[in-house]
């Protein structure tokens, strides 16, 4: 981002700023999709989007499945080519298989292992990589924000999943782990660019269709007492998008009310 001194109540701008966010039709990417457009990006949603989604002023919907490995650099080149290079870049997908739910220990198969680490962490390796080539190329820089998780820094608290049908996952813990160093790996190599490139760990999420007994017990083992809201994940990747942290790179931003500090 260029380097001029903004007043604070305009450093969290991103006016005349292009945004392309990965699985921003998600529960966390809607929000995110929220936050970046209402602070004036012009803002490109890649998902599995329905093809009767229609564009708004600043917010264009287009098809983007990043399971598909072959296709996913030729189709992003075919986005950038349509809009321009994008000033901030934000993955929060979660491409995963039929068979997710089995990835536990005592239930994972080599090949349910193989495909998800394939589809989700080599695809946000890949994209991320893509982008911040591009990116290298204009004289602004960018800003790079992958999702990882508090699950990618350390191990998942079993106790959590007690009288759940839930369970602890072996592939979700290597990817988000994979994600949070590739963040670092970047930082390190692009920083020469002016490309900024970020993790924001969140802990636990509310979503209504959790088990309650799973939100009970988890709740109970956060400082804060609860799960966390998808709009302070949202909040966190506008602060990190924007001026506001020009000189933040390479960090492991974990947003999770207190859950990894006990």
């Amino acid at each position: 981002m260029a380097n001029i001194k903004k007043e604070y109540s305009e450093i969290l701008s991103l006016k005349n700023r292009l945004a392309f966010i990965v699985g921003g039709e998600g529960l966390i990417g809607k929000e995110i999709t929220k936050a970046i457009s209402s602070y004036g990006a012009k803002t490109v949603v890649l998902d599995l989007i329905r093809k009767d989604k229609e564009d708004t002023d600043n917010t264009s919907f287009r098809y983007f499945d990043c399971s598909a490995l072959e296709n996913i650099e030729a189709v992003l080149e075919d986005v950038i080519k349509e809009f321009g290079c994008p000033d901030i870049f934000v993955n929060c997908s979660y491409p995963r298989t039929e068979d997710w739910a089995q990835n536990s220990f005592e239930s994972i198969t080599l090949d349910s292992f193989r495909k998800n680490i394939d589809i989700h962490m080599n695809s946000y390796a890949w994209l991320a990589k893509i982008t911040a080539d591009v990116m290298s190329k204009q004289k602004n820089g960018g800003s790079i924000i992958q999702l990882g998780s508090t699950y990618g820094v350390l191990g998942q608290d079993l106790a959590v999943y007690e009288g759940t049908d839930m369970k602890e996952n072996m592939t979700y813990a290597t990817i988000k782990g994979g994600i949070t160093n590739l963040t670092r790996q970047m930082a390190s190599y692009y920083g020469k660019y002016n490309i900024r490139v970020n993790t924001v760990c969140p802990g636990g999420i509310f979503d209504s269709k959790q088990d309650p007994k799973f939100i009970e017990q988890y709740s109970k083992k956060v400082p804060l007492g609860r799960l966390g809201k998808s709009q302070e994940i949202a909040s966190t990747v506008l602060f990190l998008a924007s001026d506001a942290a020009s000189y933040i790179t390479g960090s492991t931003l974990v947003v999770d009310g207190g859950w990894t500090a006990i």
